[in-house]
């Protein structure tokens, strides 16, 4: 994986954050992108501290403006890219009547069409290399829908079937594209949103989880870097659920 170029968005902390260090331990160096460009710089920081190399980016992933200006810097800094995570997203909990159009827009652009305008601009490296890797992350609430979620839910289900879609069109040029769809995850804003809005605590969500336990970053991220390495080039269009047996198939 050595001098292969990693760009990972909503990398300023959390998951993402998680996602950008463990694949740097690869030796890949990694585009560390977030909405604020210098919110990213502890993720930097940790990188190069353990002798990898980063860079920080911002961008709004809905703009596709804003991404063309972070991929271009990414590349002059670091080279071609070839691995994207796409991470950023944004969660609701609005009962499905009181969803305005404003704010189902506005879930859509970053979940759903954030991840298809950096996709897409970073597509012509891969094409390039004839060589690529691209993790997409939705959500267990994907698979099997949320109370008062249908803006979130409905937007990452759109993330499982792009991944499908985009697998067999892909696939040719040695491209493969994997879906992540984490279940509970300590410390990110979405779990912590989730318990507070349905009022229940720690222990009883972790007494629902065949595992006994809430995720961490570092489950996920385990799980994106593998889907990012040669060695599974057999492996695309598929869900991986990283979620403590929330949701088996």
């Amino acid at each position: 994986m050595n001098n292969k170029v990693a760009l990972v968005t909503g990398a300023a902390a959390g998951i993402g954050a998680a996602c950008a260090k463990r694949i740097a331990q690869d030796g890949t160096l990694i585009g560390v992108l977030d909405l604020d460009e210098a919110r990213c710089a502890d993720t930097v920081k940790a990188i190069m501290a353990a002798g990898g190399k980063a860079v920080a980016l911002g961008a709004d992933v809905s703009k596709r403006e804003q991404v063309q200006r972070a991929v271009k810097k990414c590349r002059d800094a670091l080279g071609p890219i070839t691995i994207v995570v796409n991470n950023a997203g944004v969660t609701d909990f609005t009962p499905f009547e009181k969803v305005t159009d404003a704010l189902w827009q506005f879930v859509y652009q970053v979940n759903v069409l954030g991840t298809f305008i950096v996709t897409q601009e970073v597509l012509p490296d891969m094409k390039a290399a004839k060589w690529g890797r691209i993790v997409n992350i939705s959500s267990s609430s994907a698979q099997t829908g949320t109370n008062s979620m249908a803006t979130y839910s409905s937007s990452k289900g759109a993330i499982v079937t792009l991944t499908r879609s985009l697998a067999q069109e892909l696939g040719p040029y040695g491209i493969t594209v994997n879906n992540v769809a984490p279940g509970s995850i300590m410390g990110t804003i979405m779990s912590e949103a989730n318990r507070e809005r349905f009022q229940f605590s720690p222990d009883q969500l972790v007494n629902s989880l065949p595992v006994r336990r809430l995720g961490e970053p570092g489950d996920l991220a385990n799980a994106v870097a593998w889907l990012c390495q040669e060695s599974t080039s057999y492996f695309t269009g598929q869900t991986v659920g990283v979620n403590g047996g929330r949701v088996v198939s």
